[in-house]
């Protein structure tokens, strides 16, 4: 089994361009009205981030998994395998412009870009991020024989949440995830 391999650097970043339309998108849900599956659930507690990482509103993380690219693309956007792995309730659209909800709604959001088995692009938020606050996550996914590489970019979190979410990432995605699919 690979390592687990885990890295924060501030490479590979969604353009400008990407990033404004993410937001477009994201915003125009909230002033149409649309609450994500009808259900606001309780705000999850973040730590603030001190220290050299307090000003940080970006991360990249690698990670190698052990299944295929359309094995991994397809557990992410399945609400039923999502729960499963995350074991927390998870209602999830499988198409670009869909709402999703997950770990009981304390993440919501809805996908932008959807290519199988490739990539998946995100407007996400923790519901206890100020309204209209949200971040773009990009999941890339390569194929290297019976691995796949997933090369996650988060993007555009307000200032001093970089600790929890790269910690959580970890937490909540990577080591469920890998549990999930040995």
């Amino acid at each position: 089994m690979s390592e687990n391999k885990v890295t924060s650097v501030e490479a590979r970043m969604p353009t400008r361009r990407q990033l404004v339309t993410g937001a477009v998108v994201a915003l125009g849900s909230l002033a149409a009205g649309s609450a994500v599956f009808g259900k606001t659930p309780s705000a999850m507690t973040e730590l603030p981030s001190t220290g050299p990482n307090k000003m940080r509103c970006s991360l990249h993380q690698e990670v190698e998994f052990n299944a295929s690219s359309q094995r991994i693309y397809d557990v992410l956007l399945s609400s039923r395998e999502f729960a499963a792995f995350s074991d927390a309730p998870a209602q999830i659209g499988r198409e670009a412009g869909s709402e999703f909800s997950m770990f009981d709604g304390k993440i919501v959001g809805r996908n932008i870009e959807l290519v199988s088995d490739q990539r998946i692009v995100q407007a996400w938020r923790p519901i206890d991020w100020n309204p209209g606050v949200y971040s773009i996550v990009k999941f890339e996914l390569t194929s290297r024989g019976s691995q796949t590489n997933v090369a996650l970019d988060h993007a555009g979190f307000p200032e001093g949440t970089f600790d929890h979410l790269n910690v959580g990432w970890k937490l909540k995605y990577w080591d469920p995830l890998r549990k999930y699919l040995a």
